[in-house]
């Protein structure tokens, strides 16, 4: 019998039925916009760009994030791209193509490959995978992530390249079936009703339930920009979401809420117990207009919440071998499951990585 929660459960669970966290953890990024190429037009999305706009980050280009990203501190390189760009994105291909790569997933695991070299664990969110995309790239990262957003059909995802739930639920079970450490989450107020936010959250919690992947579920609320005029959603909504979302996962899933766009002062007590990524290098690209918090301003937040603030790791601890990394923080990795591959442990295992909050790195050189 299933331990997920059902829908009248989570649709009554209010903020004041959660035990709110004693603990946050967040990791330092470099946000790697490899391309803004993507087969969708979501009616909210700014990241994309139509063909003859699109951006494509050249070897050299991601190099110097990376490496400047490793001087400032950073532990994950966070790849985003729009969902595979379709033969509209002639200039992309014909680039890809030049660089000498078949694929967008081919130039993605090269330069996973690079930020390895450089001593970053990447996490990359190429969207929708096959599972042949994702067994090409996974060997290279510590971690990966799609966002659900929704199960519900929603006129923000219509049109000629309507988004569909069900490949994205595919995808979040194509990484269950490869032992993926995943993050995935919903958006909030894009249409969906309270209802689709359950099924959506419930959905999740059964695929995890089946496969034990996912490490992190994010509430996102959608941001009023160039594109999107409907509105964000209350804090309200924002506080029951996130006790729903507590409600649904188990203890060992964690809730996350994204520093820069949502309330944080008003969400720790209804079960938030990470951040996210946070990068003193680069701007949030999916949110441009919303500057990430400073890891100070975070460790200040959670103190005056009377909460611990630490750092993290792209994959969280239980997903890594007994003997790897003791002593990162009090997670405590689940025996038999050594998901993460032997490149990415061996950069897990060297002196970069100390047990000391916010001294995880120590920059080996100043930027300006």
């Amino acid at each position: 019998m299933s331990g997920v929660p059902g829908i009248d459960t989570l649709l009554a669970t209010e903020p004041a039925d959660i035990t709110p966290a004693d603990r946050l953890t967040v990791a330092r990024n470099v946000f790697v916009p490899l391309t803004t190429a993507c087969r969708y037009t979501c009616e909210y999305c700014t990241f994309y760009d139509p063909p003859g706009e699109a951006t494509l980050l050249s070897p050299d280009q991601v190099r110097e994030l990376l490496e400047r990203g490793a001087r400032l501190g950073c532990t994950e390189a966070l790849f985003t791209f729009g969902d595979d760009p379709d033969p509209r994105y002639d200039r992309i291909h014909a680039q890809l193509e030049e660089w000498g790569y078949e694929s967008i997933h081919a130039y993605l695991r090269s330069v996973c490959e690079m930020a390895l070299e450089v001593g970053l664990l990447p996490h990359a969110n190429p969207g929708d995978q096959t599972r042949t995309e994702m067994a090409t790239v996974a060997p290279v990262n510590a971690s990966m992530g799609v966002m659900l957003e929704t199960t519900a059909d929603v006129r923000a995802h219509a049109g000629p390249r309507a988004k569909d739930p069900a490949q994205r639920i595919e995808t979040i079970r194509t990484a269950g079936t490869l032992g993926v450490p995943f993050t995935t989450g919903i958006l909030v107020g894009i249409g969906e009703t309270p209802r689709d936010r359950a099924e959506s959250l419930q959905a999740i919690a059964r695929i995890h339930e089946t496969y034990g992947h996912i490490q992190e579920v994010i509430v996102q609320p959608v941001t009023e920009n160039d594109r999107w005029d409907r509105g964000t959603p209350s804090v309200e909504t924002l506080r029951q979401t996130v006790a729903m979302a507590r409600r649904a996962l188990p203890e060992t899933v964690a809730v996350q809420v994204p520093p820069n766009i949502a309330p944080i002062e008003a969400l720790l007590a209804c079960g938030v117990d990470d951040l996210g990524g946070v990068s003193p290098v680069t701007t949030d690209h999916i949110n441009p207009d919303h500057a990430w918090p400073t890891i100070e301003d975070l460790s200040a937040e959670a103190a005056a919440a009377g909460v611990s603030l630490r750092e993290r790791l792209p994959v969280h601890d239980r997903y890594l071998p007994a003997d790897s990394r003791a002593g990162w923080f009090d997670g405590v990795p689940a025996p038999g499951n050594d998901w993460v591959s032997e490149p990415v442990l061996s950069v897990i295992d060297t002196e970069r990585f100390r047990t000391e909050p916010w001294q995880t790195v120590a920059p080996s050189a100043t930027d300006d």
